[in-house]
């Protein structure tokens, strides 16, 4: 006589063998797959307005904006791929010209800097106009350079290849959006009840504030600071735009490096090249993340600043390069759907209730 309850248990594990087998064969592509269905929930709309102008040509569509995606997105990778190799090699002449030359006598406000100024400024002497004792150092340094160089070579080309892959991806989540997103919604469906379509908008909404509210306006950052730092002549102007790209998370991140910038030129002897990087760097690349990232996140994702913060740094340390635009948007998705599930008053309650009837503006699945 069967055994229902041995039954179900056998399913249950064949299931559990079967979602784990899944999960292990897709693991190598987990970054891909999840960087592809943020590309595609971003730019939803602008692809449904194209479908719509090409007659509801649904491959046509999907073959173009999978071209557009990635013009806009490997076409800038390339570029600073090429001009950072071109920075780096302008930095390695001025340290081997450094290296024969031997270093300059420290400047003396260093060591009226408080704590750490004269420690900084004796060490600094002792190399001054020395070649070869600064050489024997600069060995010393040249090993752990040397991988952190490549660890970082392989990081970036890790990166560019999760970039390729995901939009290879984003062509056939395109193509069959709204029938994935369906069976998306109604396997929430079984899990969350009458929840599952208003938790889908709130994740939608949310991956759309930070791509544009928080990591859009860092990379206009890096854009407008690389243009900057260019237009003054600052050495390793791409290198500098990619730092404040990347500390356009921290609010005095990006003061940081373009007051450096100004620092050193006026130190060098151009006071009016400093004072434009200076007004460049308040009026222009402080103004996109003081005016419009809060607009935009006002719009989509209104988020405590460690949730991002620990986003950026742990998406990268996880993920690679491309952790930078994961790890924000997973942590900021997360932590939306756990105030939501947890929030208390008849608020959501409502919400429930109008969820099942009326498909969230803008989702994935909705046509409009």
């Amino acid at each position: 006589m069967p055994n229902p309850a041995s039954d179900r248990l056998l399913h249950m594990l064949a299931l559990g063998a079967l979602a784990a087998g899944c999960t292990l064969v897709l693991w190598p592509f987990l970054t891909s797959l999840i960087w592809a269905v943020i590309l595609v929930s971003t730019s939803w709309p602008a692809f449904l307005w194209l479908d719509r102008s090409l007659g509801q040509r649904r491959t046509l569509a999907a073959s173009l904006m999978t071209l557009l995606v990635t013009v806009a997105l490997l076409g800038p990778v390339a570029a600073v791929a090429l001009a950072m190799a071109d920075n780096a090699a302008e930095l390695g002449r001025a340290a081997s010209a450094l290296v024969k030359d031997g270093l300059p006598d420290a400047p003396a406000w260093l060591a009226d800097l408080p704590l750490v100024g004269q420690p900084i400024h004796d060490y600094w002497q002792q190399f001054a106009h020395d070649s070869q004792k600064f050489t024997a150092e600069l060995e010393k340094l040249a090993k752990p350079a040397q991988a952190a160089a490549l660890a970082a070579g392989r990081a970036v080309g890790a990166g560019v290849l999760d970039i390729g892959l995901s939009v290879f991806l984003a062509f056939f989540f395109f193509r069959h959006g709204e029938i994935l997103a369906e069976r998306l919604r109604i396997a929430l469906k079984r899990f969350t009840g009458v929840r599952a379509t208003y938790l889908l908008g709130i994740a939608r909404s949310t991956v759309t504030g930070v791509i544009y509210g928080i990591l859009g306006t860092g990379l206009a950052q890096g854009v407008l600071a690389t243009f900057g730092f260019a237009v003054a002549g600052v050495p390793g102007a791409v290198l500098l735009g990619v730092a404040t790209f990347f500390l356009s998370v921290v609010p005095v991140g990006p003061p940081l490096v373009w007051g450096g910038a100004a620092i050193w030129l006026f130190r060098q002897g151009q006071p009016d090249w400093a004072l434009f990087v200076a007004a460049w760097g308040f009026f222009v690349v402080s103004t996109v993340d003081n005016v419009i990232k809060p607009f935009i996140i006002s719009r989509g994702a209104n988020l405590p600043f460690a949730v991002v913060f620990l986003g950026v740094l742990g998406g990268l340390l996880a993920f690679g390069v491309i952790g930078a635009f994961l790890g924000p948007t997973l942590l900021a998705v997360g932590y939306r759907l756990a105030t939501e599930w947890t929030a208390i008053g008849p608020a959501t309650a409502t919400a429930d209730d109008t969820a099942e009837r009326k498909i969230a503006p803008g989702s994935p699945h909705s046509r409009e």
